[in-house]
C-alpha cells in the first residue's frame, strides 16, 4: 500500500506536466495518508523539484489546496474585464481607484520628459484635453523610464515639468514599468486587451490606449500617432457631434 510519494529532489518534469492532476489521483486513493508532493523551486534551478509536505489531506472533503490556489488565481484573472477594476498610485503615492472614471472616455499614455516625441505629444495632449475635458474625457499619464532612460526624474520633477512647461491639467500617476515581469497590472491588462502590430509589448514612449465609458480598451495607437489625429475616435466615444 502506497504511504508516500517522495520524488527525488533532482527529478525533472516536462513543462506540460499537470502536477495537480497527477497527485490528486494518488491522494484520492489514500485520503488520510501523509504525502510529499513535488513543488518547483526557483531558488537555484527553476526546473528542479523540491519536496513539500501536505499533512493528512482528506480528499473526500474536496479540499485540494494546491489545485484550488491555481484555480482561484485563474478565476481572479478572468474576472478582470475593465480598466475600472484596477487601483493605481498617483504621483504622491496615494491609491487611486480607477472606477472613479466610470462613464468617462480615457486616453492612457506612457509619458517621458526627454524623448524626441515629448514636445509634440505633451502639447497636443493638453490641447485635446482642454477641448473635451468638460464632455467626459480624461487623460491618464503614466511616466515610464524603460525606453532609453528618458524619464529619469522623480515624480515631483515629472509633474513640475509637465504642468509648468505644457500646462498639463490631467492626472499624472506614479512612474511604472510597462513591459517585463514588473509591468504594472494595468499595463498588463491594456496590452492583453489590445495587442500591437508587432506583438503586445509597448514599443516606445507615448504609446496610447483609448478606453470607452465602460472601461473597455477599444483602440491602441503607436507612439508616433499624434493625439490630435485620434480626435475623431475620441468624439465618437463621447457621442460628440462631428
Amino acid at each position: 500500500m502506497l504511504s508516500s510519494i517522495v520524488p527525488s529532489s533532482r527529478s525533472i518534469l516536462p513543462k506540460n506536466s499537470n502536477l495537480c492532476r497527477h497527485f490528486v489521483k494518488h491522494l484520492s486513493s489514500h485520503p488520510t495518508k501523509r504525502f510529499l508532493i513535488p513543488t518547483y523551486s526557483s531558488r537555484n534551478n527553476p526546473t528542479c523539484l523540491s519536496r513539500a509536505a501536505i499533512p493528512s489531506i482528506n480528499t473526500t472533503s474536496r479540499s485540494f489546496p494546491p489545485c484550488l490556489s491555481v484555480r482561484s488565481a485563474s478565476m481572479a484573472s478572468q474576472s478582470t474585464t475593465s480598466v475600472h477594476d484596477f487601483t493605481v498610485k498617483d504621483a504622491r503615492g496615494n491609491d487611486v481607484d480607477l472606477s472613479i472614471y466610470k462613464g468617462k472616455v480615457l486616453l492612457i499614455v506612457n509619458v517621458a520628459s526627454q524623448c524626441g516625441l515629448t514636445n509634440s505629444n505633451y502639447t497636443e495632449l493638453s490641447q485635446i484635453y482642454e477641448k473635451y475635458k468638460d464632455q467626459g474625457f480624461e487623460i491618464l499619464a503614466f511616466p515610464c523610464n524603460q525606453f532609453g532612460g528618458q524619464e529619469p526624474g522623480t515624480n515631483e520633477e515629472i509633474m513640475q515639468f509637465a504642468c509648468t512647461r505644457f500646462k498639463a491639467e490631467y492626472p499624472i500617476f506614479d512612474k511604472v514599468d510597462v513591459n517585463g515581469d514588473n509591468a504594472a497590472p494595468i499595463y498588463k491588462f491594456l496590452k492583453s486587451s489590445k495587442g500591437g502590430l508587432f506583438g503586445d509589448s509597448i514599443k516606445w514612449n507615448f504609446s496610447k490606449f483609448l478606453v470607452d465609458k465602460e472601461g473597455h480598451v477599444v483602440d491602441r495607437y503607436a507612439p508616433t500617432t499624434s493625439p490630435l489625429s485620434i480626435e475623431k475616435d475620441v468624439k465618437k466615444l463621447l457621442g460628440v457631434a462631428k
